[in-house]
């Protein structure tokens, strides 16, 4: 493929992430509690754990603080070939 040819493909990313790991560090926390503290359903942070949902920056900050972790140890982007 040249790089005309990959210039003018579509990009597709996606937000990927360790929370699922994260809950389970030290003390176990469920989706539900990990939801209550960063103000969203726990069939939201189901699908970022599944990155099926990309969260917003300010919840994805929520997150991070929520599980004591600095943002990029959380959050990564990642672009598919």
């Amino acid at each position: 493929m040249t790089a005309k040819e990959r210039r003018r493909r579509p990009i597709r990313e996606t937000i990927k992430n360790h929370i699922r790991h994260l809950r389970f560090r030290e003390v176990e926390m469920t989706q539900q509690e990990l939801a209550e503290l960063v103000g969203a359903t726990r069939q939201t942070v189901h699908a970022i754990e599944a990155s099926k949902y990309a969260p917003s920056l300010e919840l994805a900050s929520r997150i991070a603080v929520a599980l004591d972790t600095p943002f990029e140890e959380v959050f990564w982007y990642e672009i598919e070939d």
